[in-house]
């Protein structure tokens, strides 16, 4: 992997693995913000939430535009693309393993239900005599 790549991955993931960042990308999905209003659903500060902008802002998830004294936010959600193109691969490999495991479990299945089936002796009818 190129090493920009690697870096802009590590950026990308290191911003998502907050919950408070997850949860302001959220809100950005919806339209763009205030800092004040990124801020407003956590119990944090505004220089907090500039902290985590900022986070987001260096992985170019966030772009923050100064409108006079207001700082509005919006989510660019094209760097996204390469986490999940990352995430595809191993999706791909899990799906393999996976698939390789049930059809294992469903082999031995067979074999057990035949093993059973093998063991299983009919009911014994016995006539009585008076």
């Amino acid at each position: 992997m190129v090493e920009g790549t690697s870096q802009r991955l590590d950026a990308i993931f290191h911003a998502l693995s907050d919950p408070t960042r997850r949860e302001m990308l959220r809100n950005l999905s919806r339209q763009q913000r205030s800092v004040g209003e990124l801020a407003a659903p956590f119990e944090i500060s505004l220089a907090a939430a500039s902290k985590h902008i900022k986070v987001l802002e260096r992985a170019g998830l966030v772009q923050r535009e100064v409108q006079g004294r207001l700082h509005v936010c919006r989510l660019d959600a094209g760097p996204l693309h390469a986490g999940l193109e990352w995430m595809r691969h191993y999706e791909r490999f899990w799906n393999e393993r996976l698939d390789a495991l049930g059809a294992l479990l469903k082999a031995e299945d067979h074999v057990a239900a035949a093993a059973s089936a093998a063991t299983v002796k009919p009911a014994n009818k016995s006539t009585r005599s008076k």
